[in-house]
C-alpha cells in the first residue's frame, strides 16, 4: 500500500533531525551579592552546633539572638546643624622671621604667567642657579654663564661696586661652597654671598700672648728674650657678640679689596654658620687679575682715542701717557649742557662716542603786535663736535671764558681731565697743549654768526610766505588737499604720473 505524502514528509524530517547536533549549553547567570546582608555572620549562624536537632533549645535561642546581625544597617543621614561662626581676628606676627605665604598672591602668579617673575623670586630658577654653581666654571655652558650673570645682577652689594661688563667677566669664575653648621668662614680672600642658610658676623679682638697662660707655661722661666717678644706680639681672637644681625640669603660679607691687618674694630670679613650654608665666593685673586687686565685695556682705549684726535696726532706717546694718567671715563645723557657761553669750563674732554651740538648766543629782534620789535637773546646752531674730537684745553689753561654753548645731542662717553689735574701736568705737556690746541669754533666771528642767523630767518619767512600763498590759492579754487578727490595715500608720486607732471 503506498504511503501518503504527509507521513513521508514527516518521516524524512525526523531522519534529518537525528543528524543535527544538540544546542550548546548556556551558562547560568551569576547571582548578585546583595549589599544588605553580612554573609560572614550568615555563615556563622548556619554552622551552629545542634541547630538541626529538635531537642537542643540552646542552639535555637542563639540563632534567634544572632539572626538580626546578618542584616547590615545603614547609617542615618542627619540634617546639618549650622553653627554660628566667631568673628575673625587678624593675627599679627611680631617676629622678624615672618615670611608671608605667596601661594595665594595673585601678583606672583601673574608675573610667573607672563615671564616677569624675577629670578630671585622663582624657586625653580634659584634651584637651577645652585645646580650651576656646583659645576666647575670650565664645565658650564654659555647659557649657564648668562644665568649666573643675571642672578648676580640682582645682588645690590655687587651691582653697586661693579658695572655689567665687570660683573659678566667675574660671573664666569664664581664658585659655590658648602659649610656645615658651626663653621667659621674667614672672608679676607674674597667676596661672599650667602645663598642658603643663616650665619652671624664675628668680632675681632687683639690680645697679647702674655695674657694666655697656656702659652707661657711652655716657655722656660729664665727666658727674658721670649718674654719681651710676647709682650709686643698680638693674636686676633674671634667671637660672636650677642644681639648681632643675622645674615640670611643674599646677604654679603668679605671684600674685593685687600684689608689692613691693624683693623681692631668690627671684623665683617668672618661669620659663623648657624645652619648648613651654601655660600657663593668671588675670589680676591681673580678680581685683582681682572683689575689689572681692565686697566691695561682702559689705557689702550684712551691711547687710541687721544692719538686720533686732530690736535694730538703728532704728539709723542710719553706726553699722551701723561694725559691718560689723569683721565677718567664719564657718560652724559642727551640734552645735557656741558658748558654755557661766558663761563670757564671745568674740564677738558675727548669724545669717545656720540656727538655734541655747539651754539653761539646772539641778540636778535622779534616782531611783536602793533609793529613793535623786541630784543631777545637766542642760541644759533653753528656746528657739531663728533667722535675723536676734543675741547676745553684753551679755556682751562688760559682761564678764558667759552664763547659758545655745548649741549649733548645723544648719549656721550668722554675721557675727562678735571681742571685741577690739568694744572698738575708737567710743563712740557702744558706747552704742547697751548701750541697744538685751538679754541672751539674760534674761527667764527660774531659777524659770521649774525649773517648765518639772518639767512636762516629769511629762509623761514620765505617758507612761511610761500606756504600761506599756496594754501590761499588752492582754497580759492576749491581745492583742499586730503579731502574728496584730492585725498591720496601716496607715499611717493606714481610712475605713470611722473612724466605728466614734468611735462
Amino acid at each position: 500500500m503506498p504511503l501518503s505524502s504527509l507521513p513521508a514528509a514527516i518521516f524524512s524530517h525526523m531522519i534529518a533531525i537525528e543528524n543535527v547536533p544538540p544546542p550548546p549549553l548556556r551558562s547560568i547567570p551569576s547571582l548578585k551579592v546583595t549589599k544588605n546582608i553580612n554573609y560572614g555572620q550568615l555563615n556563622a549562624l548556619c554552622h551552629i552546633r545542634g541547630l538541626h536537632s529538635r531537642s537542643s533549645s540552646n542552639a535555637h535561642d542563639t540563632f534567634i539572638k544572632q539572626y538580626p546581625k546578618i542584616f547590615l544597617k545603614r547609617k542615618p543621614i542627619l540634617p546639618k546643624i549650622f553653627e554660628l561662626e566667631e568673628p575673625r581676628t587678624q593675627i599679627v606676627q611680631k617676629t622678624d622671621d615672618y615670611k608671608p605665604d605667596d601661594s595665594h598672591n595673585i601678583a606672583i602668579h601673574i608675573k610667573r604667567a607672563h615671564g616677569l617673575l624675577e629670578d630671585k623670586e622663582a624657586p625653580e630658577k634659584f634651584a637651577e642657579f645652585l645646580a650651576i654653581l656646583k659645576k666647575l666654571p670650565v664645565c658650564r655652558t654659555t647659557h649657564e654663564h648668562n644665568t649666573v650673570w643675571n642672578m648676580l645682577k640682582t645682588v645690590p652689594d655687587l651691582s653697586s661696586q661693579l658695572d655689567d661688563k665687570q660683573l659678566k667677566k667675574l660671573s664666569r669664575k664664581v664658585i659655590s661652597q658648602t659649610w656645615v653648621k658651626g663653621s667659621t668662614v674667614i672672608g679676607d680672600d674674597g667676596f661672599y654671598v650667602i645663598l642658603k642658610g643663616i650665619a652671624r658676623p664675628c668680632m675681632k679682638i687683639l690680645k697679647t700672648l702674655t695674657e694666655k697662660s697656656d702659652l707661657l707655661s711652655i716657655l722656660p722661666e729664665y727666658s727674658t728674650i721670649y718674654d719681651l717678644q710676647l709682650k709686643s706680639s698680638t693674636v686676633a681672637e674671634l667671637y660672636v657678640p650677642r644681639g648681632t644681625k643675622v645674615l640670611r640669603r643674599w646677604n654679603t660679607f668679605g671684600s674685593l679689596e685687600e684689608t689692613a691687618d691693624s683693623d681692631t674694630e668690627l671684623f665683617p670679613l668672618s661669620v659663623v654658620t648657624e645652619e648648613d650654608c651654601e655660600i657663593l665666593k668671588i675670589p680676591l685673586k681673580d678680581y685683582t687679575n681682572f683689575k689689572k687686565e681692565n686697566s691695561k685695556y682702559d689705557k689702550m682705549q684712551k691711547l687710541k682715542l687721544i692719538s686720533k684726535c686732530p690736535y694730538y696726532e703728532n704728539w709723542p706717546k710719553l706726553s699722551i701717557y701723561e694725559l691718560i694718567s689723569f683721565s677718567k671715563w664719564k657718560k652724559f645723557p642727551p640734552d645735557h649742557v656741558l658748558v654755557e657761553s661766558g663761563e670757564i669750563i671745568s674740564f677738558m674732554a675727548f669724545i669717545n662716542y656720540g656727538y655734541c651740538n655747539v651754539y653761539r648766543s646772539i641778540v636778535g629782534l622779534v616782531k611783536q603786535p602793533l609793529n613793535k620789535m623786541k630784543k631777545v637773546r637766542k642760541l644759533i646752531y653753528i656746528g657739531r663736535l663728533k667722535e675723536k674730537e676734543s675741547f676745553g684745553e684753551i679755556s682751562i689753561l688760559l682761564q678764558v671764558p667759552f664763547t659758545c654753548t655745548i649741549i649733548t645731542g645723544t648719549e656721550v662717553e668722554m675721557a675727562v681731565i678735571e681742571d685741577a689735574d690739568v694744572f698738575d701736568l708737567d710743563y712740557l705737556t702744558k706747552q704742547l697743549l697751548l701750541q697744538t690746541a685751538k679754541p672751539t669754533f674760534g674761527h667764527l666771528k660774531d659777524e659770521d654768526v649774525k649773517f648765518s642767523y639772518m639767512q636762516k630767518e629769511q629762509e623761514k619767512d620765505w617758507k612761511h610766505f610761500k606756504d600761506m600763498t599756496l594754501n590761499k590759492t588752492l582754497f580759492h579754487n576749491g581745492i583742499i588737499p586730503g579731502f574728496g578727490r584730492w585725498a591720496h595715500e601716496w607715499k611717493s608720486i606714481p610712475r605713470n604720473l611722473k612724466n605728466v607732471l614734468i611735462n
